[in-house]
Order: C-alpha cells, then sequence, then structure tokens
C-alpha cells in the first residue's frame, strides 16, 4: 500500500479483526463517503482478504470502479457485472491453490486483466516474512511490490 500510495493513489487500510478479513466483510462499508473527492474507487485484497473483497463489491459494485486481486480469486459472480478487474499473482506462489483459481476464473468479467509476476511469490505482496507453503521467490520482496505498484498505478490511471 506505500508503494501505491507513492504512486498517488489513496489506499485505506481496514484493520480486521485477527488480522483476517473473513472476520469482518463488511469493514469497508461507508469508506467512499469519508473522502468525497474521490470518484473512482477499487477494492482491492490479498489472499483471503482479496477473497472478501471481491465477496463484498458483488453486493455493493455501484460504489466501486473495479477490483483488484492479489493472489485471490472470486468465489463471487462478477461476470456480468461492469466492474474492471485486474489478477495478480507470481509464478512461485505455493499458497494460491491454483485448481481454484482456475474453476473460479469463470466469475471475473470476460476482459479482466490478469498479470503474472514472473519469480514472484505469496508473501511477497507485503512485508510479514515467509509464508509456510510458499514457493521460492526469484526476486526481492521490494522488487515484486514496485511491480505490483505498478501494475496498480497502470490499471487505475483513470483515478485523477
Amino acid at each position: 500500500m506505500e508503494a501505491c500510495a507513492k504512486e498517488g493513489i489513496l489506499c485505506v487500510l481496514l484493520r480486521m479483526p485477527g488480522n483476517l478479513a473473513v472476520l469482518d466483510i463488511n469493514a469497508a462499508k461507508g469508506i467512499p463517503e469519508e473522502y468525497p473527492d474521490i470518484e473512482n474507487w477499487y477494492m482491492a485484497g490479498h489472499s483471503l482478504g482479496g477473497s472478501m473483497a471481491a465477496s463484498y463489491i458483488s453486493s455493493h459494485e455501484e460504489e466501486f470502479k473495479g477490483l483488484i486481486l492479489l493472489a485471490a480469486y472470486s468465489t463471487a459472480d462478477l461476470k456480468e457485472t461492469g466492474l474492471k478487474v485486474l489478477s495478480l499473482y507470481g509464478s512461485e506462489d505455493g499458497v494460491l491453490k491454483m485448481d481454484s483459481y482456475e474453476k473460479y476464473r469463470d466469475n471475473l468479467p470476460e476482459a479482466f486483466t490478469e498479470i503474472v509476476i514472473p519469480g514472484g511469490c505469496h508473501a511477497y505482496f507485503g512485508s510479514y516474512g515467509p509464508q509456510e507453503g510458499d514457493g521460492t521467490p526469484q526476486i526481492s520482496n521490494e522488487e515484486q511490490i514496485r511491480f505490483t505498484a505498478n501494475a496498480i498505478g497502470d490499471f487505475t490511471e483513470d483515478l485523477n
């Protein structure tokens, strides 16, 4: 989020009980109203947080321009929405269940954007250290964060 903020993107971090988005799926309620000058809102989340963001946005799509999934997939059906969707994951991700990712791919709009980060892993979307079961990254944490922030910046360039 810090790297995205440096790109000029307003980022709002929602604190979750036990750091698990599944424990407060409606935490984003009311956030757009707190920033009335922002016209185009995107919701984003990593891993389970991404799946919960997709679930939330599925019943609040009129409030958002799009969704950004970081090593995540949507179990909610978003294919008939007008949402822009960006999906990023690392080529070395050992945590993201690719069979589930493929299974739920059809829930995304046909024109969604998918980017595989060469050498990226699951844990490198943040700076929280190694994650059990993850693959061995072939790039640095900083490189993956910079790559991700640039991709998000390009994807949301219509924000201003």
